[in-house]
């Protein structure tokens, strides 16, 4: 890119991923997971402007919700990126607020620029996608909205289209309209029809212009979202919104709030090997495929098998006689779903929600700021889990009002503190905390420490817990 305007990528990360139940939880949604590479998908967003050095292209602004604002930092400090702002939204209100909120952290420099990017897609040829933002800059610098829209590779129901108008300059249209999902005859003649592109929900915009256009046609979201970030507040590495303020911002979609209304529209349709990853068959077609046409991830066997998508983690999967099937296994959860109807994956989870389920939000192994935990065993008054614990992180300084707890090392070591007493463990060494000691875990090295805890008592809920001290500003 050459020099131009500053443009700040603004990362969309409140999304819950459903339709990759039960790899996509809302508590590890699938733009923090590696879904096909090395790197997870808000990592790869980060990075796909390229890692040369230019005065074009600006820290990126992150919005994402308070749940994943740990591993978002993390996930992006491992790949070199140092954000901006991340911005704290206290509940999701759409994406229409989410870039307003970016765009006012930038409002008063003079002629700054927006490229807002959902965190959770797939873009194989990241020189395309490069190539088409340097198209829509000068059109934004002319005062236009742009966006881009991708090549059909073929009749998708599950996107929604635009339709290209007239020719604004070289590699850049007018749009003629915006069109939702359509069935499936429908997409098949705007593919035939080759004036037609998949809306990847990806902006080249003017700061003024964008706020100015919101606030045309939706008066109240610009100004309330202001009033959010004014009345928000630091914590730590992270800004929190105005939870009270931000709640009352209506909530709306940047595509309808704007994009589908204003005449200041373009397009640059640009084929960039994308896609949102958007259900199981989407991610088939991404991985990497046998003979057969199957993906076989983790310990599967596979006889008479062909077309199918399997994914397990510990436990040994075998299939035999599918064709056209989805299986994955995790520790707590097992799908198997015709991948023709994958899309019914979110109605999966809905109805455990329903039912109360926890399975439908929360993976078996939960991340926290200092490493993660995980339960393989529960009953009546008791618990076990295993826990990690990342080098130089403790957690916080608590009690228990209900439980025990019995820690044993297995790998790594300790620094407890237990009581009025601190001490270190090693492998092979355990210790026993009573109900209502004060009592902390820190891990001193520099490899992981892991340990088992055994919980016991009359109750074992995670909500029994009082913070006396804690390194990340949680609740006490």
């Amino acid at each position: 890119m050459t020099a131009g305007p500053k443009i700040y990528p603004v990362i969309l990360s409140g999304g819950s991923g459903s339709r990759l139940w039960p790899l996509s939880r809302e508590q590890h949604p699938k733009q923090l997971q590696a879904l096909t590479g090395e790197h997870t998908l808000i990592q790869d967003t980060a990075l796909r402007l390229g890692t040369e050095t230019t005065p074009v292209v600006a820290a990126p602004i992150v919005v994402c919700n308070d749940a994943h604002r740990f591993i978002v930092a993390e996930q992006l400090r491992a790949v070199g990126v140092e954000p901006k702002a991340i911005i704290i939204e206290p509940e999701g209100r759409n994406t229409a607020p989410a870039v307003a909120v970016a765009a006012h952290v930038v409002a008063d420099e003079p002629d700054a620029m927006l490229l807002v990017m959902p965190s959770d897609h797939l873009v194989r040829k990241p020189e395309a996608f490069r190539a088409a933002v340097t198209t829509a800059i000068p059109l934004a610098q002319d005062g236009k909205l742009v966006t881009l829209g991708v090549t059909p590779t073929e009749p998708s129901t599950a996107y929604g289209y635009i339709k290209r108008g007239e020719v604004l300059k070289d590699g850049v249209h007018s749009i003629s309209a915006f069109v939702e999902k359509p069935d499936a005859e429908t997409a098949k003649s705007f593919v035939e029809a080759g004036d037609y592109a998949w809306n990847a929900g990806i902006f080249v915009f003017p700061v003024k212009v964008f706020l100015e256009e919101l606030t045309r046609f939706e008066p109240v979201i610009a100004p309330l979202c202001k009033a959010a970030l004014d009345k928000g507040s630091n914590d730590l590495f992270f800004f929190r919104l105005d939870a009270e303020t931000f709640a009352s911002v209506p909530n709306q979609s940047i595509d309808y709030g704007v994009m589908e209304r204003t005449d200041k529209a373009a397009v640059v349709p640009v084929d960039m090997g994308w896609s949102d990853v958007g259900s199981w068959s989407a991610l088939h077609t991404e991985s990497r495929q046998d003979a057969y046409g199957n993906t076989l991830l983790g310990e599967v066997v596979a006889i008479d098998t062909k077309d199918t998508y399997v994914r397990t983690g510990s436990q040994s999967t075998a299939v035999v006689g599918l064709d056209g099937i989805v299986v994955v296994v995790t520790d707590d959860a097992v799908l198997v779903a015709d991948k023709a109807h994958d899309q019914k994956v979110k109605d999966v989870v809905f109805q455990l929600k329903a039912d109360g389920k926890e399975v439908a939000t929360a993976h078996a192994k939960t991340y926290r700021p200092w490493g993660w935990f995980q339960t393989v065993d529960e009953g009546e008054r008791f618990k076990v889990k295993r826990i990690g614990v990342k080098p130089g992180a403790k957690l916080s300084l608590q009690k228990h009002r209900h439980r025990s707890e019995h820690w044993v090392v297995v790998k790594g070591a300790a620094v407890v503190t237990n009581g009025e007493k601190e001490f270190l463990l090693g492998e092979n060494e355990s210790t026993f905390i009573p109900s209502g000691t004060i009592h902390r875990l820190q891990n001193p090295g520099k490899v992981d420490l892991e340990m088992i805890e055994v919980q016991s008592g009359e109750y074992v809920g995670e909500d029994d817990i009082v913070r006396i001290e804690d390194d990340y500003g949680r609740e006490k």
